[in-house]
Parts: C-alpha cells; structure tokens; sequence
C-alpha cells in the first residue's frame, strides 16, 4: 500500500480535503482507505448498545459486524503494563490493502504529505520545517516555494499530482492545473 498524507494546522481543512480528494481518486479508479489521528479521546461506540456493555465489562477487543459494514475496536487499557498507542505502521499492517491509503495526522511519520494552509488561521507554514511536505494546497497566495502549489478548489489537480507523484497513474500533472503563486521576490 502506498501512503500519502495531509498536513496542516488544525482548522485548516484537512478533513474537508480529504472528504473530496476521495471520489476525484475513486473515479480514476483507484482503491482508497484512510487513517485518521485523533489527538483526544474519541468513541465510536455508543452507551446503551451491547458492544458497549461488551467493552465496558473488560473486553479487550470487540468486533461488531452487520450486512453494510463491520468495526473492531481493541482498548488500549491502563494497568500494570499498558499499551501503547499504535504507530502508523501498526495500524497499517491492519488494513485490507488498496491502491492508496491517505492519512489525516500522524505528522511525524515517514511519508509524503500534501500542507492544507489557509491565511486566515495566521500561522506559518509547515513546509520549511518537514521535508516530507512535496505540495502545498491553500486558499490564497504562498510566499515562493519550490514546491507545488494549488489553489484549495483544485480538487483534480491535487488528486492528479498525488497520483503522479506516488506513480498510481498518469494523471495529469501538476503544471496543467492553476497553481498559485506568492509575490514576487
């Protein structure tokens, strides 16, 4: 599998770009998963529901399935020897595999990533200080940069150069679609 990810600060919009990117993807044909970091405690279970009960009476994991789709979850419990959280690759190794896995947090791991930046949140860019940035996606103007630079609604030629870039297809390259540009130096 072949991963590729979006960075950002929070409020930026990666999940929104996310959100599009995957059916510009899937209608070129390419199978897509996704990974997503939460940085606080989340739940996917409900109170009231049995695989709640089931977790909450010690289970260390629990798998509920139906006709439309299936989960497991696996509790990290505290304790004499806790667990720890898992790495990108761990929870990689878990997937079914696909053409393409995209990831939504997870900076510091060791894949490409497409910076989601927008003007208004007045925070810097991620691109000078992470070598792994190879595009930069934002709603106005970059200060010049050697790397590529999208426009936020240039959802085919993102998808397009993430393509290109990963070697999935030869989807069309980065310098058929608007770019933008910063001021001149």
């Amino acid at each position: 599998m072949v991963v590729f990810g979006l960075a950002g600060w929070s409020g930026s919009g990666k999940t929104t770009m996310l959100a599009r990117l995957l059916p510009a993807l899937i209608a070129r044909g390419i199978s897509v998963s996704t990974v997503k970091h939460a940085h606080h405690g989340f739940d996917v279970d409900q109170p009231g529901k049995d695989s709640h009960r089931h977790r909450q009476a010690g289970a260390r994991e629990v798998m509920i399935s139906s006709a439309r789709r299936w989960a497991l979850m696996h509790e990290l419990r505290a304790g004499s020897d806790p667990e720890p959280e898992p790495d990108l690759d761990d929870l990689l190794a878990r997937m079914s595999p696909v053409d393409l896995v995209l990831v939504e947090g997870f900076k510091r791991a060791a894949y490409d990533k497409l910076e989601i930046h927008r003007a208004a949140l007045a925070k810097p860019l991620l691109a000078p200080e992470d070598a792994r940035i190879v595009a930069i996606a934002a709603d106005q103007p970059v200060p010049e940069s050697r790397l590529p630079r999208f426009p936020l609604d240039d959802i085919e030629g993102i998808a397009g150069f993430i393509l290109a870039h990963l070697g999935l297809s030869p989807g069309p390259a980065a310098s058929r679609s608007p770019v933008l540009t910063g001021p001149a130096s």
